[in-house]
């Protein structure tokens, strides 16, 4: 009923910028908390920014000050700004969102993108 679909990825040289989009359609009433995530090869899947539907963020300690996550409730889309990437940034980016669907009873439930890569060389 729901679907995130990602978007920006690529790859880039260290110090360059990538801007990703996540998009979310289906039957939704309404979107509270969104987020993006990483996963590099290896390595477990972390919290990377959340935005909330107050626009209240939170970034993991490693990207603060280089990304910055912003949303547009009129398009369902949330965006991660991403400056001054680095190696270390490689990872699959995966876009999360707590959709409250129109099927009734209302109830909430996260909801995932299937992930943009993101590649980041010296």
């Amino acid at each position: 009923q729901v679907q995130l679909v990602e978007s920006g990825g690529g790859l880039v040289q260290a110090g360059g910028s990538l801007r990703l989009s996540c998009a979310a359609s289906g039957s939704i009433f309404a979107i509270g908390t969104m987020g993006w995530y990483r996963q590099a090869p290896g390595k477990q899947r972390e919290l990377v920014a959340s935005i909330t539907n107050g626009d209240r963020t939170n970034y993991a300690d490693s990207v603060k000050s280089r990304f910055t996550v912003s949303r547009d409730n009129a398009k369902n889309t949330v965006y991660l700004q991403m400056n001054s990437l680095k190696p270390e940034d490689t990872a699959v980016y995966y876009c999360s969102a707590r959709v409250a669907v129109t099927t009734a009873p209302l109830r909430s439930s996260d909801y995932w993108g299937q992930g943009t890569q993101v590649t980041v060389s010296s």
